[in-house]
């Protein structure tokens, strides 16, 4: 895994709210992307005031959150494609499960990660492919509806929608696809949009993005 330099982590997080707050977003929560990085990364985004991290990968995450000091701990969201049968390796690691795109996943959490009795209900965003990019994860814009009524009948509650901007990172489709999928939570009257990464968080903001990811602009290259 790649090390980062906690000091140079400290002085980009500062760079992307001046950026975040320059497009309009004072209130939009920075989620650190820390694939790929040792549980320094983890540590460094937590000291950087960074509001939750992003993981990938059910191992990896494992792995790390085993060495990360309780303290220093942030919100964990599963940013990846999601399988069912790794949900049961992360049920007591993951606070917000963002890339839910189908009942099975839904069912899968439910079943892990719902605790009768309990005052709070596991967390999900529901993951929209509106580029209609084939290589994409995601449910289809139409699927949406239906997803947020079975995961509330599931006992999950869904904060809101996430989504990837098109992979060819032209401004109009990327503007047309985050519009998109915050129209869909204003019509569903949800509370949170995920959309928005290093190269595109401006658009997103604009289109009215909650919650950008954000990795390499704070932990330099993946290697």
């Amino acid at each position: 895994m790649t090390s980062i330099d906690a000091s140079q982590v400290a002085s980009r997080a500062t760079e992307i709210r001046q950026r975040i707050n320059a497009a309009g977003g004072k209130d939009v929560k920075l989620i650190a992307v820390t694939k790929t990085f040792d549980v320094g990364a983890m540590v460094a985004a937590f000291d950087a005031g960074c509001d939750g991290v992003g993981e990938n990968y059910a191992q990896e995450l494992i792995a790390k959150s085993s060495e990360l000091p309780i303290a220093k701990r942030l919100p964990v969201h599963f940013i990846g494609r999601l399988q069912s049968n790794k949900i049961k390796l992360m049920a007591e690691l993951v606070d917000v499960w963002q890339s839910v795109d189908r009942v099975e996943l839904i069912n899968e959490i439910a079943k892990r990660c719902v605790k009768p009795g309990a005052g709070d209900r596991p967390q999900i965003m529901l993951q929209v492919n509106a580029t209609d990019e084939p290589d994409k994860g995601g449910c289809k814009p139409h699927e949406v509806s239906d997803l947020v009524e079975t995961a509330n009948a599931k006992g999950l509650e869904v904060l809101g929608l996430m989504t990837v901007g098109p992979t060819s990172n032209e401004a109009q489709s990327t503007q047309r696809s985050f519009r998109l999928v915050r129209k869909l939570v204003d019509d569903l009257g949800l509370k949170q949009c995920s959309m928005g990464m290093t190269g595109d968080l401006e658009i997103a903001i604009a289109e009215g993005s909650t919650m950008i990811r954000v990795g390499s602009a704070l932990f330099g290259p993946r290697r």
